[in-house]
């Protein structure tokens, strides 16, 4: 139903491009660099979505809920949000609100392939803390790699002060480090010192060998593993229900017990603490890290080792039709 969707939307949206606009956004599944993305601020491949119109961005905005869910779909907005308060903007209008904006023409849309094909396609949502990757392979669907970030990560001055960004990321995060004792803490927390960044950054293929290890999901109690699930789901539960459903089976198969969680930094929030946190696995893999601006700027990653870009997929359908 989600591959379903989510190619009639697409179609839909294709079908109401001018020539200019769908000569920005189209592009060969193969296209060279097609793997090449980033959570920078800058111009990327694709058409911005300031150039929408407000029926077209109506359909953009179907496009992200039909592949996300609720609460992720809510997560992807909440970047511009951010953006909007880091720049001092205005409050945008409830409608029409990326037509000729200046927010609008950080974040760029792509479509990779055809649609309405047998072959494989996908489409692309990137720009500044935003990077949305799905990969279309016959009936199924690869979401990764996956990029959330926030500046800032909680709004401190001005009539949205209060407001928090991928907060339950953090609260998490720390739950779990403070239900840890202190035998766990000394395998849990890796260096004293936060990284800059998330160590992936933005590679193509995900370097897991990056990460330390950690703590291990089988070495917890069972509340400890309830909060580590609960942080995982925040990561997992940003697509849409199936896809976020194939990817729990996926990490159950390859042996959940085998799952980490490290820590690096400050071990209590504030403000100027840095933090950061990983969690890996055979295949699954998430950073965490809140260390910019005194410590109210938030990157957050989903990889799947195995299967970003639909890895895994297209090796199974073209294994299937050579």
């Amino acid at each position: 139903m989600v591959v379903a969707q989510t190619r009639d939307t697409v179609l839909e949206l294709l079908a109401s491009l001018t020539p200019a606009q769908t000569e920005k956004i189209r592009a060969p599944f193969d296209t060279p660099g097609h793997q090449q993305w980033t959570y920078l601020p800058g111009p990327v491949p694709g058409l911005a979505l300031t150039e929408l119109t407000p029926v077209q961005q109506q359909l953009v905005e179907r496009l992200v809920a039909t592949g996300c869910s609720e609460r992720g779909t809510a997560d992807v907005w909440a970047v511009l949000d951010a953006e909007v308060v880091v720049r001092g903007l205005p409050e945008l209008p409830e409608s029409g609100e990326w037509e000729g904006s200046i927010v609008g023409d950080r974040y760029f849309l792509r479509v990779l392939g055809d649609p309405n094909g047998t072959e494989p396609w996908a489409w692309r949502l990137n720009g500044h803390h935003l990077a949305l990757h799905v990969t279309v392979v016959e009936g199924a669907v690869a979401f990764t790699p996956q990029f959330l970030g926030s500046n800032p990560a909680e709004v401190r001055t001005g009539p949205k002060a209060g407001r928090r960004f991928l907060a339950a990321e953090q609260d998490l995060g720390f739950q779990l480090l403070h239900a840890l004792e202190p035998g766990q803490l000394e395998v849990a927390v890796v260096s004293p010192d936060a990284p800059d960044d998330i160590l992936t950054r933005h590679d193509p293929v995900a370097d897991a060998s990056l990460l330390h290890r950690g703590l291990a999901y089988g070495d917890m109690s069972a509340d400890q593993r309830q909060l580590f699930s609960l942080l995982i789901g925040q990561y997992v539960g940003r697509a849409a229900g199936p896809i976020g459903l194939q990817t729990w089976h996926d990490i159950t198969d390859q042996g959940i017990e085998r799952l980490t969680f490290a820590w690096a930094g400050e071990t209590t929030p504030g403000t100027g603490h840095r933090h950061y946190y990983s969690i890996a696995g055979p295949t699954f893999l998430a950073e965490y890290d809140n260390t910019q601006d005194n410590a109210n700027h938030i990157h957050s990653v989903w990889r799947d080792t195995r299967n970003d870009w639909g890895t895994d997929l297209l090796a199974a359908h073209y294994a299937m039709h050579r």
